[in-house]
């Protein structure tokens, strides 16, 4: 049985704690692996290697960063499938699935090779008499991410690539339910020449992270995961004065207006929220048809389309939907579907009796799909992070708005529709980070930002594109004067107006 180890300093290392955690196939439930579990030494071993190797790296010229990850970018590309196998063997995604979270990655990792473009700075001159001012954009040193199980490769690559260019060193610290991407994407950034020490994965559960979060040579922490993990991992970091991006939970609705057009819609909400079995932060939980007609007409056509789902290893080609990431995960999805039809939902489909023939062992449930759902319901208000929809009937528009806005998350959102002018307003009025119009999944592209509002996200940074250059950069403003005659005689006791 395989150890999947740390990368630190350059190398592949079990490290010294001497902890270790089983890592499991969720198609069969057969333990296939252990993964190394860091402590405090652990990483205190990862951040000083980090730090020695930073200040070289933050003097090596934006040019020849970005030449590194061009080669790593190369190296990526040619070995999605090699990746795709290694998050589908842990996670249980379908491959399909697990080569789209590859390419949104990769997307983050070209938007990181314009870095000499995304560093430069401002120049004005003339600001005063003979004086001049220019900003620029210096690294952070040492910054750290926490990723979640659910996208081993692509969220991890929202970060790094970014910090990297920027001039940082970067430790990651995976899912130690999906540790062996992060060893496959370190080897490679050393394949592609990136010097040791700039990149280190760390593995582990609360104590690798909480050891990061405690460590004063770490800058800034990103981090994607749970609200109340989030809230934790934000209040603890700026405590101690790091810079920190903590992404939350969500409970993401979309409203389906009369005029859209359901077959649509309903072949848009099927991928959105039974797409990786649910566990996306951005996935589609909650319908908010308007009037009855277009209720009735929605949950019929999600009732045919979902009963025909096809369920598996995600190894299947045949496969839309493979199992949860773990067993307890599959009895908190159950818990939550026991708790909906006690709250009085209307449930049309019943995922909790699915059995993949021979994989019993395996975590699968089927597609659910509730109706009659109200907003004071748990299924309704809290993340479930797995294949259950719920169905809100609304009356009209407005109320649609007003229970979206209302709700503690903000992540992302949709609206099916024809017309233009309901687009617009809702894309106005709503409180999300990330809207969709005939959009079920508005990730942003690489070259925007990824992120929520309210109890979704916990800083003033978005990920990636321009507000991850921020992120990862201090500013700094010159203003300089150089004599070019007779100086003036006198000190100035006055604020200067540089006129």
């Amino acid at each position: 049985m395989t150890t999947i180890a740390h990368f630190i300093d350059g190398r592949p290392t079990i490290g010294a704690s001497g902890r270790s955690a089983p890592v499991f196939d969720p198609a069969t439930g057969a333990e296939t692996g252990r993964v190394a579990l860091a402590d405090a030494a652990d990483v205190r071993a990862a951040v000083a290697a980090a730090r020695a190797a930073q200040p070289a790296w933050g003097a090596t010229t934006p040019l020849r960063r970005a030449r590194i990850l061009n080669r790593f970018l190369t190296i990526l590309e040619a070995r999605v499938d090699e990746l795709a196998a290694a998050i589908t063997a842990e996670h249980g995604k379908v491959l399909s699935d697990a080569r789209g979270e590859i390419r949104r990655g990769i997307e983050v990792v070209e938007f990181a090779t314009a870095a000499p473009e995304l560093l430069k700075g401002e120049f004005s001159e003339n600001v005063g008499t003979r004086v001049d001012s220019h900003s620029l954009r210096q690294p952070l040193g040492v910054v750290a991410g926490i990723t979640p199980f659910n996208f081993p490769a692509m969220v991890p690559m929202w970060m790094f690539p970014v910090a990297l260019a920027c001039g940082n060193a970067f430790i990651l610290k995976p899912s130690e339910r999906c540790p062996s991407a992060a060893c496959l994407i370190a080897g490679w950034l050393a394949e592609a020449g990136l010097p040791k020490g700039v990149f280190q994965v760390v593995q582990g559960d609360k104590t690798a992270a909480d050891a990061l979060l405690a460590d004063p040579d770490v800058a800034a922490v990103s981090f994607v995961g749970s609200t109340p993990v989030a809230r934790h991992i934000y209040e603890t970091a700026t405590r101690s004065g790091k810079r920190c991006q903590a992404l939350g939970g969500a409970k993401n609705h979309m409203v389906i207006m009369p005029d859209a057009d359901l077959d649509q819609a309903a072949d848009a909400l099927m991928g959105a929220a039974y797409g990786s079995a649910g566990e996306r932060c951005m996935a589609i939980s909650i319908a908010l048809p308007v009037g009855k007609a277009t209720a009735d007409a929605l949950v019929a056509r999600l009732t045919e389309r979902a009963e025909k789902l096809a369920i598996g290893p995600g190894s299947d080609p045949a496969s839309d939907m493979g199992p949860l990431v773990s067993k307890p995960h599959l009895e908190r999805v159950r818990g939550y579907i026991d708790t909906g039809v006690e709250e009085g939902a209307k449930l049309v489909l019943d995922g909790r009796g699915f059995v993949r023939s021979g994989h019993e062992n395996g975590y699968f449930i089927g597609a659910t799909l509730f109706d009659d759902v109200t907003p004071r319901m748990r299924i309704y208000r809290e993340e479930i992070f797995g294949p259950v929809l719920g169905i809100v009937r609304v009356d009209d528009f407005d109320t649609a708005i007003r229970l979206i806005n209302e709700h503690e998350f903000g992540n992302g959102t949709a609206i099916f529709t024809r017309d233009g002018g309901a687009a617009r307003e809702f894309a106005t009025r709503i409180q999300a980070g990330m809207v969709g119009i005939n959009v079920p999944i508005p990730v942003p592209m690489a070259f925007h930002s990824f992120g929520g509002w309210k109890a979704s996200l916990f800083g003033d940074h978005h990920m990636h594109g321009a507000e991850g250059v921020r992120f990862y950069t201090r500013l700094k403003t010159v203003t300089s004067r150089w004599p070019t005659g007779g100086r003036r005689a006198g000190a100035d006791f006055i604020m200067p107006t540089m006129e």
